[in-house]
């Protein structure tokens, strides 16, 4: 296991820094003061300038107009998104066309990555079942009609499904395996309803009747569910450690500058050491989530699958985040709650992501079958 960022991988991070750096947290309505979601679509602007930079297609091959990098570089990239919480579809779009790359076929990849690499198609995945708590596979069942494959069933939290023209389905066949269909929005028989994300997101409720399909647009191929939920996790963790990150910087900022009995706030102890704990919480983060990734993109072995490496990142990702912004909340006392500082909502971006990784203890105990099922030593 390598650390060091390859060059290509520090240029992808330069290329975002310089697309986000025009970014404001604010340019939305505050969730906290909007009834429904803050707005109707996402950042076009910052989609595009994304675009132009060939960010979206940065894990694509050549051959598809791509840079050819992984996910490790994805991951730097969203970081550097969630610092100015970034209204885009990013994670999604760039895991569905690493699995669309990895596991579809010629044809699909054809149809979908160049298209897909410059913006012009936006892709989503619908990865929470039908409550949020039970595998997203299970929730939705493809069956052979014909030449091509019928969806029945439900999806809900899909983030960016309104404003998606694709959204990749896992679904299970009537064999027990899981596949990946990838469905047109405006295909007959599918309907959203509207949902609002704890960020203030507009999300779906995603219901499939009979929905017909290509066989084309269906991949059934062992194992390539597993890997882009496990990239969506993994990414997930990255931008839970950007935002932590930007929320720690803030809070640096904010007591190095409020004062109290004629000192800064920031060289009160009390202060210092939660500061101090919650640095130790994102760099936790920060190592786990590379390992996470360094094991998807290498296939390397190891004493337990990959898996494993993804549940040990979720478990601080998840932990961390919330710690994060609960000691930020709470250096800034009643600043941290005015709506015209832009403090509450990166507590309600780093709920909503605390929410998407699921509680620790789930991960723990997803953590413990793997070892209780692959010996080690």
């Amino acid at each position: 296991m390598d650390f060091t960022f390859t060059e290509e991988q520090q240029a992808a991070v330069e290329a975002a820094k310089a697309v986000f750096s025009g970014v404001e947290p604010d340019s939305v309505p505050s969730p906290a003061l909007t009834p429904g979601a803050v707005a109707d679509d996402f950042d076009r602007g910052l989609w595009a300038g994304l675009a132009g930079s060939d960010l979206l297609s940065l894990v694509l091959d050549p051959e598809h107009g791509g840079a050819g990098l992984d996910a490790t570089a994805l991951c730097l990239v969203l970081r550097e998104s969630a610092k100015v919480l970034a209204r885009v579809p990013l994670l999604e779009h760039c895991a569905v066309t690493m699995a669309v790359q990895a596991a579809g076929g010629p044809e699909l990849a054809s149809e979908i990555l160049p298209r897909a690499g410059r913006g012009e198609l936006v892709l989503t995945v619908a990865a929470n079942g039908r409550t949020g708590h039970d595998p997203a596979e299970l929730a939705v069942t493809a069956r052979r009609d014909g030449v091509g494959w019928v969806l029945d069933g439900v999806q809900t939290g899909v983030p960016w499904a309104q404003s998606a023209d694709l959204i990749a389905v896992p679904a299970h066949t009537g064999e027990g395996r899981a596949v990946l269909a990838m469905v047109r929005r405006q295909e007959a028989g599918l309907s959203l309803a509207d949902q609002v994300s704890t960020s203030g997101e507009r999300f779906a409720e995603l219901t499939l009747d009979s929905v017909r399909i290509e066989s084309r647009h269906l991949i059934d191929v062992e194992g390539a569910w597993e890997r882009l939920r496990n990239l969506l996790a993994t990414g997930t963790c990255a931008l839970a450690l950007g935002l932590g990150e930007a929320v720690l910087r803030m809070t640096g900022d904010y007591t190095g500058k409020r004062e109290q009995f004629g000192f800064p706030i920031a060289t009160f102890q009390a202060v210092a050491v939660q500061a101090a704990d919650r640095y130790i919480d994102l760099r936790a983060m920060e190592v786990t989530l590379w390992q996470a990734a360094w094991r998807l993109d290498s296939g390397a072995g190891g004493p337990l699958p990959a898996a494993g490496d993804v549940a040990v990142a979720k478990i601080w990702a998840s932990e961390g985040v919330r710690r994060v912004v609960q000691t930020a909340q709470h250096l800034h006392g009643g600043f941290g709650a005015d709506t015209d500082y832009p403090l509450h909502r990166y507590h309600a971006w780093a709920k909503q992501l605390e929410l998407s990784l699921g509680p620790a203890a789930a991960h723990e105990e997803a953590l413990g079958d793997l070892l209780a099922a692959h010996a080690l030593g």
